[in-house]
């Protein structure tokens, strides 16, 4: 299927000029960079957004949302990393981030000096088993959506935060 897949959008699409699809590596980076900036732009809407307008709502606001968050109004940011989904969401960029940073040539290929305590950081190896974390995170991912999304109506929240991000980008 997924070469198939690959082999349509190469063909058919305007896409296979944009994206190497037949390039492994270049393709695999083109995905990371994706991650990446989803990953960015989801906490910076959590960051800028969702959370202060929790946090500052007023008594009126916060109502319709407190069957969602609970009767009391969270009382700081850390409020959103004790739950389910912060700690989760937490945990996926700290395992990313390791694989991001053991996938760099300079480590991959044994060129850091690290003390002997540490050496067994670097190499082919630390990159390879540092690349099965994504099993991890694929289960942290299904959590972290499974206690937000799924089990509430996902679409009458989205909608505020697409709202809320629409606002702020036509402030800049």
């Amino acid at each position: 299927f997924c070469r198939n897949s690959i082999t349509w959008l190469r063909s058919r699409t305007k896409l296979g000029m944009a994206v190497p699809f037949d390039d492994n590596i270049n393709f695999h980076k083109v995905v990371a960079v994706g991650v990446a900036v989803g990953v960015a732009i989801h906490a910076i809407c959590h960051l800028t957004c969702d959370f202060p307008r929790l946090l500052h709502a007023s008594d009126e606001a916060y109502a319709p949302l407190a069957k969602n968050f609970g009767e009391r109004r969270p009382p700081n940011y850390w409020w959103f990393v004790k739950g389910k989904e912060g700690w989760t969401g937490l945990v996926m960029v700290i395992l990313m981030a390791i694989a991001f940073i053991l996938a760099q040539p300079w480590f991959r290929r044994n060129k850091v000096k690290l003390p002997k305590a540490l050496k067994r950081l670097t190499g082919f190896n630390a990159f390879w088993y540092s690349h099965h974390l994504f099993v991890i995170v694929y289960a942290l991912l299904l959590v972290h959506g499974w206690f937000l999304y799924l089990s509430k109506k996902w679409y009458q929240k989205n909608y505020m935060d697409v709202s809320c991000s629409a606002n702020h980008i036509i402030c800049l």
